[in-house]
Parts: structure tokens; sequence; C-alpha cells
């Protein structure tokens, strides 16, 4: 599928780097999905790239993109604010090109900005999460949920058995709160990336495969409105 490099001009006359990818017209879905990349990575992370190229073959539009502070090349995270405002911008570009329905999500970091965008109101038609950073390593007492009550669009959770920064058995009871609008999808053996150990006997390909048809089964049924 072809992609395009871009840049997403920001408030204050920067911009940051974005790739979108594109199905040929005639095969999209109306489905448009933004990605933001997690903390210690960008937006050349594999598990971002794989399901963007994944998602763009399933006829969805994809644009993952960097938070500023990858961009200038720095290490430390922006504050919130700033990776919010930079997440928004992503989300502005990608409605230019007038999609049907627009979900926003990524990977760890970038999956929880786009929650705390969705919990005061900005419009989406969906959130998918590659891996929720639910809590801090080791820290199973300092929990990441208080505001997901506030979001009113579906929710689709890939997560891991082997994330050390989402407990499940603290996940599944915040997700029950929420009812029907979180979906909870758990890759077997999976760490904070969604990769397995070698010892599983699984491939890459057959995990990415998994999680591909997960978020397009999801998005199919949830968020284009085929199931009631």
């Amino acid at each position: 599928m072809p992609e395009r490099a871009l840049a997403i001009p920001l408030s204050g006359g920067n911009a940051v780097s974005g790739v979108i990818h594109a199905p040929p017209r005639a095969k999209r879905s109306g489905v448009a999905v933004v990605l933001g990349h997690g903390a210690g990575g960008d937006m050349h992370a594999p598990l971002l790239v794989d399901v963007a190229r994944g998602l763009a073959g399933r006829g969805h539009t994809v644009l993952r993109f960097n938070f500023p502070y990858k961009e200038l090349g720095r290490k430390a995270p922006d504050r919130r604010e700033t990776l919010e405002m930079a997440y928004e911008a992503a989300i502005a570009r990608l409605r230019k090109d007038r999609p049907e329905r627009l979900v926003i999500g990524g990977k760890s970091m970038g999956g929880r900005i786009a929650s705390l965008l969705a919990a005061r109101a900005v419009p989406c038609d969906g959130l998918v999460f590659l891996g929720y950073p639910l809590h801090p390593a080791g820290k199973r007492d300092a929990l990441r949920d208080e505001h997901l009550p506030a979001i009113k669009a579906p929710m689709l959770f890939l997560q891991g058995t082997r994330d050390p920064l989402c407990d499940l058995d603290l996940l599944r009871p915040a997700l029950k709160r929420l009812g029907r609008r979180a979906r909870l999808h758990v890759v077997e053996g999976g760490d904070h990336s969604l990769e397995v150990l070698k010892s599983s006997g699984r491939t890459r390909e057959s995990v990415l495969a998994e999680i591909l048809a997960a978020i397009d089964g999801w998005l199919e049924k949830r968020v284009a409105g085929k199931e009631a």
C-alpha cells in the first residue's frame, strides 16, 4: 500500500513528522486510524509500522506520527499538554481526508494520550490500545484508569500476558466497569510490545496476523456500525 511522508504543523510554527498509509480509493473502508508511539520509541517502532501496513492492506487509512521530543532527538517525553497538542494536530491532519469514521490510539503512551483526549470529549469513533500502560512497572497500586469511564466511544485493548505495565487481573475489573464500550483481546505470552518468546513456538508473523484480525474485526463490528 502507498506510504506518504508528511509534516504535521503544530502551534508556534513547528512541525512533527508523520507517515500516511492510504489504500486505493476504491478499496477504502471509510475508517481512518491515528497511531501514537510509546515513550521509548518513535513512529518507526516495528509494532506501529506493521500494524499500520496491515490495516492499510485491509482498507483502512492509517497515520502514524512522532511526538515533538522524538522529532528533536530527545529521550524524555514532553509534558502531557505538549503530547496532547501534538496528538490533536495529527487528528486534525487526518480529518482533512474526511474519513467516515476516525479511530485514535497507539502503543503504550501514545494510546494513553489518545484516551486522555477522548476523556475530555475530543471527537472520535473508537480507540485502539496496543499495550495500554495501566500502571508503571512494579507499581500495581498506581493505576492509570481513572479517566476511562469518561470515554463514550468503543475501546479495544490488546494486551500481552507478560506485560509488566499491565496486570490483567487489574485490567479486567477496570474494563468490566466500562461495560460494552470496552473489549479485551489477550495475546498469550505477549510482552508490552505484544512480542512472544521464541520458546512459545509462535512466529512474529502469526502474532501480527492475530493482532490485525482482532483490530479489523472490531473496526468492522463496533466502529463501522455492523454490530448492534
